[in-house]
This record gives C-alpha cells, sequence and structure tokens, in this order.
C-alpha cells in the first residue's frame, strides 16, 4: 500500500522535476534575451540622443549663420540703395555744374567780343591822337579856328583813351575772374565725376557680396533644412526604440513624441505644471535603464524577489511593511499577476519596487491614485502612460514645481528623485532634468509652430 501511495508521489516529483528541467532554462534564458535586448536599445537610444542633440546645435549655428546672413544682406541692401541715390544726386549736381560752366563759358565769349571791341575803339583812338600830335603848328593854325579848339580836342581825346583803357583793364579782369570760375567749376566737376566712379565702383562691390551673400543664404537654408529632416528621422527612430523599451518595462503602447505632449498638456491643464519639466522628468526616469523593471516580486513577507535577468535571489526588492500591500492591492485591481509583473530592481541602497515610467513605489502611487480614476474615469494604472503622467505631474506640484521659475523646478526634480533627502544627493539629476526641459521647450515649441 505504501509502495502504491508513494507511487503517484514519484511521479509528481518526475515530472515536476521534468518541467523545471525543460521550462525554467527556457524562462530564463527568455529573460535574458529580453535584458540583453533591452541593453542593446538603450545602447543604441543614447548614441541616437546624443545625435539628436548634435543636429539640434547645428540646427541652432545654422539659425544663427542664417540671422547673421540676413542681417548682412539688409545692411548691404541699404548701403546699396544709399549709393544709388548718391550716385543719383552726384550725377544732378555734375549736370548743374556743366550748366554753370555753360553759362561761364557764354560770358567769357561775350567778354572776349567786349575786349575784341574795346581793343578797336582804342586802336582808333591812339591812331587820332597820334594824327594829331603828329601836325604842325601851321597845320593846326589853318584847320583849327581856335588854337584853344586844339587843346581841347587833345584833351578829349586823351580822357577817352584813358577811360577805354581802364574799361580795357576791367573787362580783361572780368575774363581773368570768369575763367578762374571755370577752371573751378571744371575741377568740382571732375571731383563729382571721380566720387561718381567711386560710388559706382561701392555699388558693383557691395551689389557682389550681397549675391554672394544671398548664395550663401541659399546653401545656409538646404543645409537647415537637411539637419531638420535628419533630427526627424532620427527623432523618429529614436521614438520606435523608446517605445520597444517602453514594452520591455510592461508598458503596452508607448507615445510618440507628439502624443506625450498632448498628455503633457491635459496633465499641465489639471497640474499646472510646464509639459516640458514633465517629459523632462519622465524621459529621466525611464533613461535610468538597468533597475526598471528587471525584477519580480517572489515574496511578499520579506519583499524579496528575483532578478528577471539572472534569476539571481534580490534582497529589498519591495520594502514589505511600506510598499507590498499596497502592489498587491494594484495589481489585483488591475488583474495583474504580483509575481510575474516588473518592479525596479533596488540599487545599492534602499529598496526596489518602482512601477512603470514615471517609477513611482506603491506607497506614493496610492496617494493619488484616486485623483487619477477620478480625472479619468479608469481605475488608475501606474503602466498606463496618461495615468503615469498625470501622477507625476500631481507629484511635481505637490513638490513646488507648478512655476516657471528654475529652480523651484530643479528642487522639484531633486526631490522627485530622493525625497526629503534630496539635499544629500548629488546635483546631476536635477541638473540633467533642467537641462532636457530646456530642449524639450524647444521641441515642443517646434511642433506646436
Amino acid at each position: 500500500m505504501k509502495m502504491k501511495q508513494q507511487r503517484p508521489m514519484h511521479k509528481f516529483i518526475f515530472g515536476l522535476i521534468l518541467v523545471l528541467v525543460l521550462v525554467l532554462p527556457n524562462f530564463t534564458g527568455f529573460a535574458q534575451d529580453k535584458a540583453e535586448e533591452r541593453k542593446l536599445l538603450e545602447t543604441e537610444l543614447q548614441e541616437l540622443e546624443e545625435l539628436i542633440a548634435k543636429y539640434a546645435t547645428d540646427i541652432t549655428k545654422t539659425e544663427q549663420e542664417k540671422k547673421t546672413l540676413q542681417n548682412q544682406i539688409y545692411i548691404l541692401r541699404n548701403k546699396i540703395t544709399k549709393l544709388n541715390l548718391q550716385i543719383k544726386e552726384s550725377n544732378i549736381m555734375i549736370k548743374d555744374i556743366g550748366f554753370q560752366i555753360g553759362d561761364t563759358e557764354h560770358s567769357i565769349d561775350k567778354t572776349s567780343l567786349r575786349i575784341e571791341d574795346s581793343k578797336e575803339k582804342l586802336i582808333k583812338i591812339l591812331r587820332t591822337i597820334n594824327e594829331e600830335n603828329q601836325k604842325s603848328l601851321i597845320e593846326v593854325l589853318l584847320s583849327e579856328e581856335e588854337i584853344s579848339s586844339f587843346y581841347n580836342n587833345l584833351i578829349a581825346l586823351e580822357i577817352l583813351n584813358k577811360k577805354n583803357k581802364d574799361l580795357l583793364k576791367n573787362i580783361k579782369s572780368l575774363k581773368i575772374y570768369l575763367e578762374d570760375q571755370k577752371g573751378c567749376l571744371d575741377e568740382e566737376k571732375e571731383d563729382l565725376e571721380r566720387i561718381v566712379k567711386i560710388q559706382t565702383l561701392q555699388k558693383q562691390e557691395s551689389q557682389s557680396t550681397k549675391n554672394s551673400q544671398e548664395y550663401y543664404l541659399k546653401l545656409t537654408e538646404v543645409e537647415y533644412q537637411k539637419s531638420l529632416k535628419e533630427k526627424k528621422e532620427t527623432e523618429k527612430k529614436a521614438a520606435d526604440i523608446r517605445a520597444r523599451i517602453f514594452e520591455l518595462i510592461g508598458v503596452a503602447k508607448a507615445p510618440t513624441f507628439g502624443e506625450a505632449v498632448e498628455i503633457a498638456e491635459f496633465v499641465e491643464s489639471f497640474t499646472g505644471v510646464e509639459p516640458a519639466l514633465l517629459l523632462a522628468i519622465l524621459s529621466q526616469e525611464s533613461g535610468i535603464g538597468r533597475n526598471v523593471g528587471q525584477c519580480y516580486l517572489k515574496n511578499k513577507k520579506t519583499g524579496e524577489g528575483i532578478s528577471i535577468k539572472t534569476q539571481k535571489i534580490m534582497p529589498r526588492t519591495m520594502k514589505p511593511s511600506r510598499d507590498v500591500s499596497p502592489f498587491l492591492k494594484i495589481t489585483k485591481e488591475l488583474g495583474r499577476d504580483p509575481y510575474a509583473t516588473p518592479v525596479s530592481c533596488p540599487m545599492s541602497f534602499g529598496y526596489g519596487g518602482a512601477m512603470g515610467p514615471s517609477q513611482f513605489i506603491p506607497s506614493t502611487w496610492m496617494i493619488f491614485k484616486e485623483q487619477i480614476a477620478k480625472s479619468t474615469g479608469a481605475t488608475a494604472d501606474p503602466w498606463n502612460i496618461k495615468h503615469a503622467f498625470l501622477a507625476t505631474g500631481l507629484y511635481i506640484k505637490d513638490l513646488g514645481g507648478a512655476s516657471s521659475n528654475y529652480w523651484s523646478q530643479w528642487r522639484a526634480a531633486m526631490k522627485y528623485f530622493s525625497g526629503a533627502s534630496w539635499t544629500k544627493y548629488e546635483e546631476f539629476y536635477g541638473n540633467q532634468v533642467m537641462q532636457k526641459t530646456k530642449q524639450f521647450r524647444e521641441d515642443i515649441k517646434s511642433i506646436n509652430n
């Protein structure tokens, strides 16, 4: 009888051993494959994020170059317009001086005629005076009724001669003056013509520079559009990898960046937390990597768990007095197996047990559970992206992060990471979150424009 009773037990033990031999290695191998896949994806994601950051830097640099070239083109265009006006003004002045020169030349010609006429008159007067001087006393007595008349005529001729000499002198002075004026006008005209030539050369040089700048601006625009296209392609690839990582940590469907922004803006309407800050913290949390979603809880009394990758026992997977009971309640409401639901592994200090993309520990999740359910109309699920976003926003708000002030946001990020003991930890977390916040602001601005 004992033998009969023991045979089924032997069969059971044998069957159990067979299951363990056949199934457990496959399960372990599957878990290891998932962990390796995730590690490779995270490495590739990091490289893509660095490439995206480089594209963003290149785009910013190209935008600055575009602005510089556009400013230079604007300055050159104004310079060319100014030179055109100066050339036009100089040409008008040259034309006016040409008229003045023509008038002066006409006056010189008239003055020259007057000089010639005066010369002829003087010659006649001098000839008459000379003839009078050549007369003998007998001729004078015979020709003139009175001697006094002869002398009166001679004096009158002398006076006329003096006046004509003075007039000739004045006319010659006028001619010299007019010739000097013409000389000055000619020089002024030549100077203006030289200025026009210089201005024309400056205009040609500015036009050539402007054409070059416009050419480089077109090249810059091509590079700018190319960088934008490459950045978008890289971001799409990174989004695909993030989606795969989300799947590996238990999130059924990861959002695109546009969807994430929409959810973040939805959360902002409830919490006042800036979407860029929310996305930065979520990105930082999901990017922590190797401890996220790599352990299973196995002992609800001690909080002990196992590594999904190595099957190694992991003490402190979950704090039993604080998180195990809420975790069991959460998984039960969601219909999840609490012993096959990925949670974070413990680090070198403290406990693990954080859930989903926002990495909430179960006891903290319970604080916001009712608010999430009320706002979404569904059972609060830490593995649901929208619920995770909302919980993160509520928590950040409670930590003082619903502010546009840099340091308020930085402190909220530090407190989100390490709670009340945030001042004891390195500042890297807060610094990285704020750096990502700045980048997300630009990304959100680009998709909203």
